[in-house]
């Protein structure tokens, strides 16, 4: 479909160039993300590329039978499955080498999705959840793309079938029920990524449906010049758009950032960056792109571009793991050194191995390969999840035989002066891997849990019951996560002292009378009016306790940092706190507990395993791990008797020094909720308290 000399074997040299710039994107924004802040949007490169190619083929020899459709997927088979297989492999063999025991079971979850082709899926599920979006990178995310694309694959040859046969029955010319179906479906996936992404951002920027107009414009670009519309355009027109196409995605990549709503309108951009240089099939001759674009070494990475991509990421998260520290400088020249080569060899004895004739004419055989490929991975996946839950089930008896004996020193006791705790020396409870999982029952994935949390965009009212179901006390639990992470105790409480606790939990959305900064305005707004009801409900139920909690985790709306929005939030806890003062109910307030993720600690399972014999890596003063809470100046200020606060940190904290491990108990089961575990051991130091307020 070129006006232009192509190569030897058929390839344009501006798509294979442009194929090197989309991969040149994505990975050098991986590595300096700091000095190409919009590389991600190589992706939508390689989203119009892929939908021109696929779409060029297709349209040449449109499907007309199922077979048809066979030999389609079959060659799409052979083409990305060896080499994506054997990466996804590799990847999880050494994740579980080099990778903490407490990354082992998620990078296999996700393999086993990638493996699938429904990783994006999986991402977006976890991109709203509050704590997976808190999660280290998995070496496999970079498969969301991948999927995406094989979804494509999958349905776009159905809907060509389908559209020529509608151009058979109607008696209508093929290119234009192509073109009106295509639109059809490109208008319809843009206006819903423009609504995702102003109403969900955060899953909007994996699934499918919100990026299938990329690859369709790719497709309406590939039916418009097999009609011949672009055939007319000078040389000197063809060059000129091909140069605006190529400084617009340079344009794109240094001035968008990981703050630009994505993909919506703004992706855009890009597409039509790419389109314009596809469209334009610029010829060789004076200031011609490709000088640049049919360059030997451009045109040897749009070559091996695939396998750079594969190879890319896995080598990003590994390689700074295998040497247990940050990525430098030097690891980013070993990374990419290491991926070239990699890329190198997959092509020519991976990739290329099976573009023969003698694969071309094994269908059969070709599906069989797939399968078994994908059964190896699930199959190593299976096994490193396997081996994670056998870990589990003989430390929970470590740690079930550890609670029932009821040490002083176990956990929060040992920060206590009374208890005099020599040091331990023993491996702590839960191991890493089980303390990332050892979560409260409000938790759904907990054995036994609960679904209890509110969520964006519409925060409904949800509520759970713990303690004893037919208790004479009745205690409320309200406030985000951080309230959530304080049940373990109060549950132990509530059972001893026949107390029936009900939760009004919400993730991320703090207690408070004031517009939190969210994704998008209407999450702010459905936050605040979540508060505004739970509040409500608190009252008209009449509980004889209520129990408050919150970590300040965004901004008030329109305020510059959380420093700043320190007085609109105490304004707002005032506002709520006063209702239940005014409606005479006895309100304690929780002190919110140091966090290790104020300098830099993600998570303290993933530390801890990491530095098995440095507790110094996982710990820092108390200081600098103690948020500030305005929940405090806020019950201090109503000066109510009926209103009070807890602070429990002289029991989280040793003097002043702040622990991931304290008397023996991994603390965090990430970078600032305490492990039910460890919560568990400040009972004996909250339920006094809890109690005197009841009296």
């Amino acid at each position: 479909m070129s006006h232009n000399a192509a190569r030897g074997d058929g390839l344009r040299l501006d798509i294979q160039g442009l194929r090197a710039v989309a991969v040149s994107l994505v990975v050098v924004y991986h590595l300096t993300p700091m000095h190409l802040t919009g590389g991600f949007v190589g992706v939508d490169v390689f989203f119009v590329i892929s939908g021109f190619l696929i779409t060029s083929h297709l349209i040449a020899r449109p499907p007309q039978v199922p077979r048809d459709l066979l030999v389609f997927w079959g060659r799409r088979i052979r083409r990305l499955l060896p080499a994506s297989l054997l990466v996804l492999a590799v990847t999880v063999v050494a994740s579980w080498a080099i990778l903490p025991d407490t990354r082992w079971e998620s990078t296999a979850q996700q393999a086993k999705a990638a493996a699938l082709y429904v990783i994006n899926w999986r991402l977006a599920g976890d991109a709203v959840d509050y704590l997976a979006a808190e999660s280290a990178a998995s070496p496999v995310q970079h498969f969301w793309s991948l999927s995406v694309e094989e979804q494509f694959y999958l349905g776009w040859p159905v809907l060509i079938l389908l559209l020529g046969m509608l151009a058979l029955a109607t008696r209508r010319a093929p290119k234009a029920c192509y073109a009106l179906g295509l639109g059809a479906v490109v208008l319809a996936s843009f206006a819903w990524s423009v609504h995702q992404t102003a109403t969900n951002p955060a899953a909007a920027y994996f699934v499918t449906p919100t990026r299938i107009w990329e690859l369709g414009i790719g497709g309406l670009v590939a039916v418009a010049a097999s009609a011949g519309l672009f055939a007319r355009l000078s040389a000197r027109l063809r060059i000129a758009l091909s140069w605006a196409g190529l400084l617009g995605m340079l344009a794109v990549g240094l001035t968008y950032t990981g703050q630009t709503p994505f993909p919506g309108w703004q992706a855009a951009l890009p597409v039509a960056a790419a389109a314009l240089v596809i469209m334009a099939d610029a010829p060789a001759g004076f200031l011609s792109p490709l000088t640049i674009l049919g360059n030997r070494a451009v045109q040897w990475l749009g070559d091996v571009s695939y396998a750079v991509y594969l190879w890319h990421w896995p080598l990003i998260v590994l390689v700074p793991a295998l040497q247990n520290h940050g990525r430098t400088r030097i690891d980013a020249i070993i990374i990419l050194a290491l991926t070239l080569v990699l890329a190198a060899a997959t092509k020519v004895w991976v990739e290329d191995a099976f573009r023969t004739p003698a694969w071309n004419r094994r269908l059969a055989g070709t599906y069989a390969f797939g399968a078994a490929g994908m059964g190896v991975v699930l199959a190593l996946s299976t096994l490193v999840i396997a081996r994670v839950h056998h870990l589990e089930e003989s430390n929970q008896e470590t740690l079930a035989a550890a609670l029932a004996e009821h040490d002083p020193c176990l956990g929060a006791g040992a920060t206590d002066p009374v208890n005099r705790c020599a040091p331990t020396t023993a491996p702590p409870i839960p191991r890493p891997a089980l303390a990332a999982k050892d979560k409260s029952e409000a938790y759904p994935e907990v054995s036994g849990g609960k679904d209890c949390w509110s969520y964006t965009p519409d925060f409904p009212a949800i509520t759970c019951t713990f303690g004893d179901p037919d208790g004479t006390v009745e205690v409320a639990l309200t406030g985000n996560s951080h309230a959530g992470h304080w049940l373990p105790a109060l549950d132990r409480i509530a059972k001893q002292r026949h107390w029936r606790v009900t939760t009004y939990l919400a993730s991320r959305c703090a207690l408070a009378d004031v517009e939190q900064t969210f994704d998008t305005h209407a999450d702010a707004v459905s936050c605040r009016r979540w508060g505004r009801e739970t509040t409500t409900r608190i009252v008209a139920s009449s509980p004889d306790l209520v129990v408050v909690s919150n970590r300040i985790s965004v901004t008030a709306w329109g305020a510059p940092s959380v420093v700043a929005s320190l007085p609109a939030y105490e304004e707002g806890y005032r506002r709520h706190f006063q209702k239940f003062v005014t409606a005479k109910l006895p309100t304690v307030v929780l002190r919110d507990t140091p966090a290790p993720t104020r300098t830099g600690i993600e998570s303290i399972p993933d530390c801890v395993a990491e530095h098995p014999e440095d507790a110094k890596a996982c710990s820092a003063p108390r200081s600098n791990w103690l948020p500030p809470d305005p929940a405090i100046d806020a019950v201090t200020g109503l000066s109510s008797p009926l209103l009070s606060s807890i602070d429990l940190t002289d029991r989280i904290c040793e003097g002043t020094v702040c622990r991931g491990v304290v008397g023996g108990v991994v603390a965090y089961f990430d970078g600032s909720h305490m492990t039910a575990t460890f919560n568990q051991t400040l009972a004996p130091y909250l339920g006094p308290q809890l109690r005197e307020m009841l009296r």
